[in-house]
């Protein structure tokens, strides 16, 4: 498992014989969000760079149920999930019990030699549940829903029934990751053990292809995610409609429960011919939106690391922000983007200063300079360390 880590993204050199890695994600593309996006090129990495991993996720009725993707086989069978976009708690514990013969019967007949877990809850009492029967060790990654205390507003509820299985996951784990300084500490305030941080990179895609808005051209805005509770797309109208005078338009990529009324208030704030809603689209179309457009506006009240921010800082984007701490490790306020309180009237004045041609063109520069603190390769060496150690545990 041990190999000679150069950096980049490159096949390493391994010391030893590779390994086969299960990785169990109730979200895998194109399930999910980001956290099921960060799995998938993880898994990927470890698949070039020589290892043997397969991938255990949810599936639903239109996607295949057994597929090589990436390098990575991956299986979804069924698991009573409806959307790619959302998952209740019922649907996760349902995921729990589909999923369990499937990975019973790679535990016996592929006999992985090691388990990377993504999200405490639900997948986690999955790796757990394996472990007790297999011995197979398992690594976890804390992404900031599956924590105590990450996102209070949608699954205050669920800990309150799920903490005593998150703590017997969390203790007899091999390894303990986080993807943000933010959402190490609140698993350290839950589990009274700081994981380590293993901060979520992106492969280089390339400096941006684009340049600056043409003069008159409006400020191409754009919002990528769950429109849920937890990323407030609401503020994100209640913000515009106050600046309606700046020349902007809005595209929204995602789906989610308030989607509909996200499009009520458009309407009623007269913004409609303003604001596009594109639904959740695949990975390639999202870069081509990234491509094409001048800022991310993220209105979110909780974050871990977003994937989509990340990638924003290589297309060049500037973003505008909660002030949180899941961004902090993205944004520098006042350099590539603007972290403001989250009301209306401080996101709009953070979109009118960022729409100032200058102060725009300084931060994109800058944003594609702070990319390179994401470097994909040092993240995979990290979970390869990881996931090595857990084998000499």
């Amino acid at each position: 498992m041990v190999s000679a880590l150069h950096g980049g993204l490159g096949i390493r050199t391994l010391h030893r014989e590779p390994v086969k890695i299960l990785v169990l994600c109730y979200e895998y593309p194109p399930v999910g969000g980001g956290g099921g996006r960060l799995a998938a090129k993880v898994a990927e990495a470890l698949a070039l760079r020589g290892h043997s991993v397969r991938a255990l996720s949810a599936g639903l009725p239109h996607l295949s149920r057994d597929e090589v993707t990436g390098g990575v086989r991956v299986l979804r069978p069924w698991s009573g999930r409806r959307r790619e976009d959302t998952c209740s708690v019922p649907e996760m514990g349902l995921y729990l019990v589909t999923a369990l013969p499937e990975a019973l019967r790679q535990a016996g007949a592929w006999k992985p030699d090691v388990i990377h877990a993504h999200f405490i809850v639900p997948t986690g009492i999955l790796a757990l549940a394996l472990n007790v029967i297999s011995g197979i060790p398992y690594v976890l990654t804390a992404h900031l829903g599956d924590v105590p205390g990450g996102v209070p507003e949608q699954t205050s509820g669920l800990f309150r029934l799920a903490a005593p299985a998150a703590r017997a996951v969390w203790n007899r784990a091999a390894g303990r990751t986080a993807v943000s300084g933010f959402v190490a500490d609140l698993a350290q305030k839950a589990f009274h053990e700081r994981p380590e941080v293993i901060l979520n990179g992106m492969p280089p895609i390339g400096p941006p292809q684009r340049g600056l808005r043409a003069p008159g051209q409006p400020l191409r805005l754009l919002m990528v995610g769950r429109l849920s509770i937890q990323k407030d797309p609401l503020l994100a109208i209640a913000a515009l409609a106050r600046v309606r005078s700046l020349a902007w338009k809005l595209e929204v990529i995602g789906q989610g429960p308030l989607e509909s009324a996200m499009r009520e208030e458009c309407k009623r704030a007269g913004l409609c011919g303003m604001v596009r809603f594109a639904g959740w689209l695949g990975e390639e179309e999202v870069r081509d939106r990234m491509r094409n457009s001048d800022v991310l506006l993220i209105t979110s009240s909780n974050e871990g690391l977003p994937m989509a921010a990340i990638e924003a800082l290589w297309h060049g984007m500037a973003i505008v922000g909660s002030r949180i701490g899941g961004l902090a490790d993205v944004v520098e306020d006042r350099v590539n983007g603007l972290l403001c309180e989250r009301t209306a009237e401080a996101f709009g004045a953070a979109i009118e200063r960022v729409g100032e041609p200058a102060t725009l063109a300084a931060m994109r520069k800058r944003a594609y300079e702070r990319a390179e603190l994401f470097d994909f390769g040092k993240s995979v060496d990290a979970y390869e360390r990881a996931l090595a150690g857990a084998l000499m545990r």
